[in-house]
């Protein structure tokens, strides 16, 4: 078995795209291999910002040798079949096989294929894989054809330790690589994968970009720690810096307290947006001015004048964050809304400022469902919610916005509960992100979504199943998540009716058809928390309710109840009596939907049956009109017993009409009064 080392070297590749880049190499390498009939161990990507390399180990120097066996025409069959057959397989008549068959004797051809040498099959599968690698934004340099991320300037490859002659855009693979672009810019050789790693840490590459990031984070901790800080956590800042350098060497550095009095978080946004730079925090949980810079040289001062220049650097762009901030106050948040007239939110949706109006008056509609929600105070933060987007820091650090608003507001003076709402509207941003709970967040929150929602679905801008441009998924599960962590009885639909009648659109909005957008949803969401999603579908399907807190403790109840042996065994129950009833319903050509007649009973066991299914139907009733769906659960499993009775005991297709009539009618009543609970017929397995 050999070893496969393949190495793309390039101008810098954009972090972001490093590593996926390097498995895609992987997973496109490893199809080819595969088609090839080539079977491998393991394989193995890296990348850092100047190179793509793949490790394959386990693989055989040749292919496989292949038997491949053909039926030809019948023995005695025209001469002209039997010369197309030889030709299509290359053979002559004396090399076929006579066998007889159930259908006669028949000519076979026997087709032995010798396997081709590994490093031929690699130059064609390598060439394909880098053209087919899927860039972002790919670009196109010289005379080249191909498209690629950026321009390439050598190809290594070796199949255990010989150089395999692949050929890219005039390109041919050999056996040398270079080392740090400015520490070790010469090329060398190597004779494998374990040779190749060595020699590039010779050559100040660290060539593994996990080893990268532990290098990153040991290092910036140690600084840290020896000033009594800690060091800000920031995974994706870390996965960055570690895309940025080949030889990373961690440096400390100082920011100027003139600077300190600018919000941290816009600090930190500077830092990290502009300069890359991890922030730093004392044991109060405030930022230190203090940073760490990453540098991809080893310098021979220690770092002074490398930090000395990030150093100037940095005070010049916080001097920016400052301006910023100074300038910004001279306005308040309420001056700034009528400004807002002036950005777009959706050209058919019209401007954020006539976004704001709607948001201010669904507000009114909404805070009578939230516990402790002022209507005042809700709009006056849905009013200024959006003011920030003209400020000039949100304009430079647009990771701001909301947050900024919240200083601003505070400035102003504004209510506590107010300035909190205008950070806190956005929010839920995805699964991981904390979820409002203050009642004026939470209000102005659920109108912000819920517009867009709305908005969008009446003019029938739908997410597809691989597009969501207007993230309206995201929105969505904001809003679920909102109303099932606060537990808000809030009639969806009432509210996308009122949000509707606010749009400046004509197109109206179909209301059940956003409702089931969010069935969808609450699917997804809450498949995390194992619950099953045809439950959420059975619930919903009874329609009735947009209350998606009753809904989930309806799904709940259902759930509990069907984890029974009762419900288990109803449930099988059920689906027996709805098979009997749809096939006997087609076959009639009748609906046995009416309530069985008392007085064709005959059996005790569909007496039993129906006075049971008469007084569970009024106990479900009466429980889900109190939303005491655990109580409904309880009752629907009384029904087990004389339904196993009937089934043990009653024949439904009696000669008698009327009676097998009578007993579709009872089977009807079994279906009908579970149906009450949810749609067992949407229950899967």
């Amino acid at each position: 078995m050999a070893e496969l080392l393949f190495e793309l070297f390039s101008e810098e590749i954009p972090a972001r795209m490093q590593v996926k880049a390097a498995d895609d190499l992987a997973r496109l390498v490893s199809a080819g291999l595969k088609e090839a009939g080539l079977e491998f161990v393991g394989v193995k990507p890296y990348s850092t910002p100047r190179r793509l390399t793949l490790h394959v180990t386990g693989l055989p120097l040749a292919q496989p040798d292949k038997s491949e066996e053909r039926r030809g025409p019948r023995v005695g069959a025209p001469e002209k079949a039997l010369e197309g057959f030889l030709r299509s397989t290359g053979l002559s008549q004396d090399q076929l096989e006579e066998r007889e068959t159930p259908k006669g004797a028949f000519y076979y051809a026997v087709i032995e294929t010798k396997g081709g040498k590994t490093a031929d099959v690699l130059q064609k599968i390598l060439p394909a894989a880098v053209s087919q690698l899927p860039w972002p934004k790919p670009m196109r340099w010289g005379d080249y054809k191909a498209r690629w991320v950026r321009p390439l300037h050598s190809i290594l490859c070796l199949l255990e330790g010989e150089v395999v002659p692949v050929e890219w855009e005039g390109h041919v693979a050999s056996s040398s690589t270079r080392g740090h672009r400015f520490m070790a810019p010469d090329s060398f050789d190597v004779s494998g994968f374990e040779d190749y790693r060595a020699k590039l840490k010779s050559a100040f590459v660290v060539l593994d970009e996990a080893e990268r990031r532990d290098l990153i984070a040991r290092d910036t901790e140690r600084l840290a720690t020896a000033e009594g800080l800690g060091v800000i956590e920031d995974k994706a800042l870390l996965a960055e810096v570690a895309g940025l350098v080949e030889w990373p060497e961690s440096l400390i550095g100082a920011i100027d307290p003139k600077f300190m009095d600018v919000p941290q978080e816009a600090l930190i946004s500077a830092m990290r947006s502009h300069q890359k730079y991890f922030s730093l925090a004392g044991n109060d949980g405030k930022m230190a001015p203090r940073f760490i810079t990453v540098s991809n040289l080893r310098a021979e001062d220690g770092g002074k004048k490398i930090t000395a220049g990030n150093e100037r650097v940095l005070s010049a762009r916080l001097s920016d964050a400052k301006f910023f901030w100074d300038q910004d106050r001279k306005e308040t948040l309420a001056s700034r809304v009528d400004t807002l007239e002036n950005v777009v939110f959706h050209a058919k949706l019209g401007t954020v400022r006539q976004k704001v109006a709607r948001i201010e008056a669904l507000c009114a509609e909404i805070a009578p469902y939230v516990s402790g929600a002022n209507a005042e105070d809700c709009q006056r933060a849905a009013r200024l919610c959006k003011a920030d987007l003209t400020t000039e820091m949100v304009g430079e650090f647009a990771d701001l916005q909301g947050l900024m608003g919240r200083y601003y507001a505070t400035h102003d003076g504004e209510k506590a509960e107010v300035a909190k709402a205008i950070e806190e509207h956005y929010s839920p941003l995805g699964p991981g992100d904390a979820c409002p709970s203050d009642a004026t967040s939470v209000v102005v929150a659920l109108a912000d979504k819920i517009d867009t929602l709305v908005g969008f679905f009446a003019m029938d801008e739908k997410p597809t199943g691989s597009k969501d441009p207007y993230a309206l998924r995201r929105a969505a599960l904001g809003v679920i998540r909102l109303i099932l962590e606060n537990g808000l009885r809030l009639p969806l639909v009432k509210i996308f009716e009122a949000a509707d009648a606010l749009q400046i659109i004509d197109d109206k909005l179909k209301a059940e058809e956003l409702l089931d957008f969010f069935a969808d949803r609450l699917k997804v969401h809450l498949k995390e928390q194992n619950v099953r999603h045809d439950y959420v579908a059975a619930v919903f399907a009874l329609g009735g309710t947009s209350d998606l807190v009753r809904l989930m403790a309806q799904v709940s109840a259902l759930s509990d109840f069907l984890d029974t042996e009762d419900g288990a065994n109803l449930l099988t129950a059920y689906r027996r009596a709805a098979n009997i009833l749809r096939i006997e319903e087609k076959k009639d050509g009748v609906q046995y939907d009416q309530a069985a007649d008392g007085a064709l009973l005959q059996e005790q066991a569909e007496k039993d049956l129906f006075g049971r299914i008469e007084e569970v139907s009024g106990m479900l009733s009466t429980a889900l009109g109190a939303d005491e769906f655990v109580v409904a659960a309880k009752a629907a499993a009384t029904l087990r017993k004389p339904v196993d009775a009937f089934f043990d005991e009653v024949i439904v297709n009696s000669e008698e009409t009327a009676v097998r009539a009578n007993r579709l009618r009872l089977l009807s009543g079994i279906r009908n009064a579970l149906d009450q609970l949810a749609d067992f017929s949407k229950i899967e397995g």
